[in-house]
């Protein structure tokens, strides 16, 4: 997690810039913030659509605590056992081990001083207050804002209601917001302000009248406000009026609405979270609404305030507010074509993890990194959609598998692990045999591995490869065999770590198989080849390897290659040249947010530096990836080979250093976070006199690993 420290800040919090103005709502901003100050808990409730979530936002964003504030949206997780995942997510908590997310959050968050804003909790109550309690009871220096329809129910917890906006802040958000449209509006105008009196000061409904006052007048809107009005309160009388006021509007702004653009309005609402044009125009097009048109109509929406676009690293995106989104799924309930749709969207994420997944060998890898990390809760909403349809357990089982790049490739392998674990137990005897579960159940065994669990990942590999021999798939046998080898070599067992990945390639090359996997196991069998003592042939497999990513414009497996030829270079006395390629390495490694691969260019580095003479130095780093190392699992697998390097290291500094100065140094570099750590390592040391180092062949204990 990105955290201040003694010496410089690291980005702190996820706060998104407001693109708005800010309007009115001092006092109630001021009663915020001494409640933020009084207590541990503070939740803020009022009707959807009131502006909790922006006045929290502004809040937040006052606060300051020394570790920032973060915000957790939670309207998209549909699952209540996905609640602690999404806080993680949101952190920026990458953690590699077999650990809960709860776990993790309760070991990360200890010590901390941080904000944590959840918003949209009304759905999820019951797992949100668990986890709040968690939280707050062992991390002294948290502090919780949460924002929903109803509170958390927790002791301590401070309630701020929030009322409708007041007349006159009603009328300015009007003004500004119709202003952005292009649309004067003024404040004095009678009918102005009898339409904010009509829509109970509710800024989502002031902002859907604003954002038709392009084409209607302010009269306009209030007459057929009036008729909308009269006839919804007729369905409930007993409704508090500022919620009748809230769908009254809603209901009126769908009502102006053209059957296309209600037809693609209650269509949008299978989306979770945000989506793009293309998802658009596949899922809700057909029936009424041709594709060529959903463009058309989609900007239709856009204009009257029922859609937000967004400008991601992935590309533009759109959304809907979830009150705004619910209102469409009725509607779309309503015609009976729900699931449908949801089928439609599941295949149209089938479709994007396939493409993807052929994607991430190619010079595109960064962008398919990027825009599956913005489709995550859309991937998790087909992949519950599968995994709860007994029909539909395959499908899951080839999602959950596919997306291996991920789980493995950017860092996600806590969520991989839950998915998959759920997949292969899902209708296990009439899939038993089926390719899309023997992939889940070797990846599963992948995951397993690098999370420090080989008795799962054994007892999965052993199930795959039987299964496969059975089924007679060549190709599943591979990947068995392949898993296998890997975990032989994380657990120092030499000989398998050879003869299977050997074996693994021969299978691979028989098959023409050729992807980031393939490079992998040539990358392994070359840092067993380096365990055993042969860096020249070790340095022939990964320049290999070197070759066919470079051709393809691979960067994921490029970085462990780059490793194993980095401390080559090291063991040939060319600290400089290794350097360069490490270099490299945790460029490529933290901008996939691989943890292994980045916490072991970590390690190298700083046998490197202080091979050039900055024992201090490499001490501060040893420090930086000893605070990374619990994200990962077991430091170093607790493997005698993959350790002697950490080793050589702290035995060089501490007798230049002193064991004083040496541990003062860790601590130091213990207090980095993670992008400060990347940051320290990539600057160029000075250049003092070097230490000697090792010329020409090496020993096996002081062999690289990935």
């Amino acid at each position: 997690m990105r955290e201040q420290r003694d010496a410089g800040t690291c980005p702190a919090g996820n706060l998104p810039l407001e693109l708005d103005a800010f309007v009115g709502r001092a006092t109630e901003l001021a009663t915020l913030d001494g409640a933020l100050r009084e207590a541990r808990l503070v939740t803020v409730t009022g009707v959807g659509g009131v502006g909790k979530s922006r006045l929290a936002g502004r809040a937040a964003s006052r606060s300051a605590p020394r570790d920032g504030a973060w915000r957790v949206e939670l309207a998209p997780v549909r699952d209540p056992e996905f609640v602690d995942y999404a806080v993680v997510e949101a952190l920026g908590l990458a953690d590699h081990t077999t650990r809960t997310p709860r776990e993790t959050l309760l070991a990360r968050l200890a010590g901390r001083e941080l904000l944590l804003l959840l918003d949209g909790v009304e759905h999820l109550v019951d797992s949100c207050a668990g986890l709040v309690t968690d939280l707050l009871g062992r991390c002294p220096g948290l502090r919780v804002l949460a924002v929903g329809r109803r509170p958390l129910a927790v002791p301590g917890e401070r309630l701020v209601p929030l009322a409708p906006l007041a007349e006159e802040d009603a009328v300015t958000l009007l003004s500004v917001r119709a202003a952005q449209h292009g649309v004067p509006v003024g404040r004095a105008d009678d009918e102005v302000r009898e339409l904010c009196r009509r829509l109970d000061g509710i800024p989502l409904a002031v902002e859907l009248a604003a954002g038709r006052l392009d084409t209607l007048t302010p009269g306009q809107v209030l007459g057929r406000l009036d008729d909308r009005f009269r006839l919804l309160t007729g369905e409930n009388r007993a409704a508090l009026p500022r919620h009748r006021a809230l769908r009254t509007a809603i209901g009126w702004s769908h009502e102006l609405c053209t059957p296309g653009q209600r037809l693609l309005w209650a269509r949008l609402s299978v989306f979770a979270g945000r989506f793009d044009l293309e998802a658009a125009e596949y899922v809700c097009s057909g029936g009424g609404l041709p594709a060529d048109e959903v463009l058309d109509v989609l900007s239709a929406l856009l204009a009257q305030s029922v859609l937000t676009r967004e400008e991601t690293p992935a590309g533009t995106r759109y959304r809907m507010l979830d009150t705004v989104r619910a209102y469409g799924a009725e509607w779309l309930e309503a015609t009976g074509d729900a699931a449908r749709l949801r089928r439609r969207h599941r295949d149209w994420y089938v479709g994007l993890v396939t493409w993807c997944e052929l994607d991430w060998f190619s010079p595109r890898q960064p962008e398919v990194a990027a825009r599956i990390e913005a489709e995550l809760p859309n991937l998790r909403a087909a992949l519950d959609h599968c995994l709860s349809d007994p029909d539909g357990a395959h499908l899951g089982q080839y999602l959950a598998g596919s997306l291996w790049f991920l789980w493995v490739g950017c860092g996600r392998l806590a969520e991989g692990r839950h998915w998959l674990d759920r997949a292969v137990r899902l209708d296990a005897e009439r899939t038993a045999r089926e390719q899309s579960r023997l992939k889940a159940l070797w990846v599963l065994a992948y995951v397993a591995i690098l999370q420090g669990d080989p008795v799962s990942a054994r007892a999965a590999l052993r199930e795959c490869r039987e299964e496969a021999e059975r089924a007679r798939n060549p190709l599943a046998v591979a990947y068995a065999v392949h898993r296998t080898g890997c975990l032989a070599l994380v657990t120092d067992d030499m000989v398998g770590a050879e003869a299977l990945p050997r074996s693994a390639l021969e299978r691979y090359r028989e098959l023409g198989e050729l992807n980031s996997n393939v490079l992998m196991a040539q990358v392994e069998l070359a840092m067993t080849r380096a365990f055993r003592g042969d860096l020249a042939d070790a340095v022939r497999l990964c320049q290999d390897v070197r070759r066919v990513c470079d051709g393809h414009g691979e960067r994921w497996a490029r970085v462990y290659a780059l490793y194993v030829l980095a401390y080559a270079a090291w063991s040939d006395g060319d600290a400089a040249g290794a350097r360069r390629l490490l270099s490299v390495c945790l460029v490529d490694a933290h901008r996939f947010r691989d943890l292994l691969g980045s916490v072991l260019s970590l390690e190298l580095l700083a046998l490197v530096t202080v091979t050039e003479g900055e024992a201090a130095e490499a001490a501060v780093l040893q420090g930086a990836a000893a605070r990374i190392w619990p994200a990962v699992g077991l430091p170093l697998f607790g493997s005698a080979h993959y350790n002697a390097p950490h080793e050589l290291c702290e035995a060089t500094a501490r007798e230049h250093l002193g064991d004083e100065r040496y541990q003062e140094c860790v601590r130091r570099g213990a207090r980095l976070c993670r992008e400060e750590a990347v940051a320290r390592a990539l600057r160029r040391p000075p250049e003092p006199a070097a230490l000697p180092g090792p010329r020409g062949a090496v020993r096996p204990a002081t062999a690289p690993g990935t």
